[in-house]
């Protein structure tokens, strides 16, 4: 996957990395910084892109 392409993320965690962003944006940082600061964030709550099938490991 290029870097950049967010077609592996759910549509859920599109709406939550632009919500953060709006958020960022909101309290004056730049767009491009408000972007990479809110898939960050995604990615740090839920480990970045759509997780399943057969082998993912079930938690305890």
């Amino acid at each position: 996957m290029p870097q950049g392409d967010k077609s592996a993320y759910t549509d859920k965690q599109k709406r939550q990395a632009e919500h953060i962003e709006e958020g960022y944006e909101k309290r004056g940082v730049s767009e491009e910084e408000a972007e990479k600061r809110a898939w960050a964030t995604v990615n740090k709550q839920d480990g970045g892109g759509k997780k399943s099938g057969s082998g993912r490991k079930k938690s305890e």
